[in-house]
């Protein structure tokens, strides 16, 4: 589906619009009073989860009729158009329900199966990151540019956490080499640790276990910095169960090291 600039701006502008929206909702929430139940998975959910999401579809549904929207806490919702709106009404909720303000509302267009829009509200810290294909990754309106280190050794690697890396995932032995050859490391995770690659604060960004509505939003923003967004295996997905995003430049560097301890 080829999309001209002004349309793509256009959803651009849209999404960053619901994603800021969003954020105000769960600011409402955020280090106050709040249930937290468990999913079948174990994870949190709360209030502000399920009333951010129950947002960003009302819009969605509102301006978009005919598209499909895919998101976390509810249904998927077929459309026509073939676009898909591809929702996580909060990034992070342990994150959020502990009082931390590194979660996120992302927000991610597809469109014929291709990534095309991405919008990132970190809003406990004030921080909007949104790119559309072809027309760059921006940070609360400014450019902004993957970084150019191109040795690990003078890189700063960021995972959701390494120590379930190491324990409960297949890649344990590459994340230690990893981390080993790393100038540092740090465990600031979920779309944070990602967006921080985006905008040249850290180089890689790992994570094991991810979900199609974790990755929709930065696929275009890591791409659209100039970084590279796969998963384990090297493969430009959003649907791979898994994620590195890097400054294109570190990928073969990671890639090699996950090659070399797989069984």
């Amino acid at each position: 589906m080829k999309l001209d600039d002004s349309t793509l701006r256009a959803l651009a502008d849209f999404a960053v619009d619901i994603a800021r929206g969003a954020g105000e909702i769960t600011l409402r929430h955020f280090r106050g009073s709040f249930a937290i139940d468990r999913k079948a998975d174990g994870s949190p959910v709360t209030i502000a989860d399920r009333e951010s999401e129950a947002y960003l579809r009302d819009r969605i549904v509102q301006a978009f009729p005919n598209d499909a929207i895919i998101g976390e806490e509810a249904d998927e919702r077929a459309g026509s158009s073939g676009r898909c709106w591809i929702i996580d009404p909060i990034d992070g909720t342990y994150s959020f329900v502990r009082g931390v303000p590194l979660y996120g509302v992302m927000v991610g267009l597809e469109a014929e199966g291709d990534p095309i829009v991405g919008a990132v509200n970190l809003p406990a810290i004030g921080e909007m990151v949104h790119a559309a294909r072809g027309r760059g990754c921006f940070l609360n309106g400014k450019r902004v540019q993957v970084s150019t280190r191109s040795s690990l050794s003078k890189a700063l690697i960021v995972a959701t956490d390494f120590g379930y890396a190491i324990d409960r995932t297949p890649f344990g032995p590459a994340v230690a080499e990893m981390m080993r050859c790393a100038r540092a490391y740090r465990t600031w995770g979920d779309c944070y640790g990602h967006v921080l690659v985006a905008t040249g604060r850290a180089d890689v960004g790992l994570d094991p276990v991810m979900k199609v509505w974790d990755c929709a939003a930065l696929m275009p923003i890591l791409e659209e910095a100039g970084g590279t967004f796969t998963d384990w295996d090297g493969h430009r997905t959003i649907r791979g169960g898994n994620a590195i995003s890097t400054n294109r430049l570190l990928l073969p560097e990671v890639l090699r090291i996950v090659t070399s301890f797989r069984g």
